[in-house]
């Protein structure tokens, strides 16, 4: 189950996902261990602010090198096979990339930029709804 909130304890923020657009268009993450697509993000090292996790992450997980990234968000994530069916919580960015690397530096095989939402989900009961969230967001304050 996904849920949303405007805010929680910072200490409780264990993962950044960060909806990622390049020239319009949506950028999704293809793990090398996997067939399906992803949201860039991940979790958050011991003594990290939550913003650098994001943007270490959006780094890492895509090559991008010039961009603006903001919070959205919060949401929080129960699953019963998950952390003992404790509810997780993770912050919510968007950004905007204005240019990447040329390599990538971690598990993502590639990435890909399209003005499509993918039909293999790596997460399929969480991201749909993260990505719908943010998109509601964007278009909400006109960002997009």
């Amino acid at each position: 189950m996904v849920k949303f909130y405007d805010s929680v304890d910072d200490s409780l923020l264990k993962f950044a996902v960060i909806f990622a657009m390049y020239d319009g268009k949506y950028i999704f993450c293809k793990h090398k261990q996997r067939d399906t697509f992803e949201i860039p993000g991940g979790h958050r090292e011991e003594n990290e602010t939550i913003d650098d996790t994001a943007k270490r992450e959006l780094y890492e997980e895509t090559g991008a090198v010039d961009f603006e990234i903001e919070p959205v968000g919060v949401y929080s994530v129960t699953e019963k096979d998950n952390f003992n069916g404790a509810e997780t919580f993770g912050m919510l960015y968007y950004a905007n990339i204005r240019s990447f690397e040329t390599e990538l530096h971690s598990e993502i095989e590639k990435i890909i930029i399209t003005d499509k939402v993918p039909e293999n989900w790596t997460y399929p009961t969480i991201q749909p709804d993260i990505f719908q969230y943010v998109l509601n967001y964007l278009k909400k304050e006109r960002m997009i």
